[in-house]
């Protein structure tokens, strides 16, 4: 169960789907992993869900597809069949928690109440629903939740949108958020599979937040850097910032003496790093380990790509 929701957080976004036939399921399925988003909860508001299930479990391995909607144990047993992954139900159900913990298959249940969420850890789950999310009170409810039940993690799916999604994602008991607008019937229905693409791409690129922290200037010594870093500030009206491991003209540029790697380097920041991380390996970057940063807290803040760029290397660096 726990590499399931691990995986669901590093992907970030649960596309909620209604198809209405099979025969779009794969293609989807393609168009969420082109665009960056490999998994699916495909909801059993429709006669096509089962198949639309099998199909994607077959033919695309590399999709996390999990089952939604599902209110009763005929569903349950015939999305388990038919391949999927995890288990999503509007609210909770007693009799299909416990039948899904009894084949260690991850659940996640619909909790928006205290009485809910205590149901729900009674039956030993760490990880629940919030549905419908905005009207039920959004974020500021699951932060109010989140105070008397501590170990718990949050999945908010209804009102989620691109707008909204990155703020849902920067606290740090939601585990992922669930979300339609990448996944519209009517493109589906059109066939539109490039629009689907393009649209879970931007959806990635807001929650990630890709942006140009800074370059690093790579220096002789320290004398090169309090040098150069000064007459860099004085051409260009920049303030000079002397810290404990490197010295900044304004923001855009670092200069230290033997930074990481050796090299100049290109710093890009990020909304959520590991997040980042999960999506840059999908595409097959190496990373270097032992490049890694942590801040006070131990969590991540910078990691380095392995290979250099035009002779920069270039890390990863969690925003503030």
């Amino acid at each position: 169960m726990k590499d399931v929701f691990e995986k669901l957080k590093n992907i970030g976004i649960v596309p909620v789907v209604k198809l209405d036939s099979p025969r779009d399921a794969v293609p989807l399925a393609k168009a969420l992993i082109d665009g960056g988003i490999p998994c699916a909860e495909v909801t059993f508001r429709t006669d096509a869900a089962e198949e639309s299930i099998r199909a994607i479990a077959r033919d695309m391995p590399e999709m996390l597809v999990g089952a939604g909607t599902v209110t009763t144990l005929d569903q349950l047993d015939r999305a388990v069949k038919a391949g999927a992954s995890f288990i999503v139900s509007p609210g909770l159900n007693p009799k299909i928690v416990q039948a899904c913990i009894d084949r260690n298959i991850p659940v996640c249940p619909g909790c928006v109440t205290p009485s809910e969420i205590e149901q729900a850890l009674e039956l030993g789950l760490k990880t629940v629903k919030f549905f419908p999310a905005e009207p039920m009170g959004g974020l500021a409810a699951i932060k109010a939740l989140s105070g008397p039940y501590t170990d718990l993690k949050f999945m908010p799916t209804g009102g989620i949108n691109a707008k909204n999604i990155g703020e849902y994602l920067a606290f740090p008991k939601v585990v992922a958020c669930g979300g339609s607008w990448m996944v519209d019937p009517k493109l589906i229905a059109a066939g539109d599979f490039e629009s689907v693409k393009r649209i879970s791409r931007e959806a990635v690129q807001a929650v990630l937040g890709f942006e140009l922290a800074h370059v690093g200037v790579n220096c002789a010594d320290n004398g090169e850097v309090e040098r150069l870093a000064k007459l860099f500030c004085a051409l260009f009206d920049m303030e000079y910032k002397q810290g404990s491991t490197a010295t900044f003209a304004g923001t855009a540029i670092e200069y230290g003496a033997g930074l990481t790697m050796n090299k100049h380097h290109i710093a890009i920041a990020t909304n959520f790093i590991e997040r980042a991380i999960y999506q840059l390996k999908s595409k097959g970057v190496a990373f270097d380990e032992d490049s890694a940063k942590y801040d006070p807290s131990g969590n991540l803040s910078a990691l380095y790509l392995k290979d250099d760029f035009g002779g920069f290397a270039v890390h990863l660096l969690q925003k503030k």
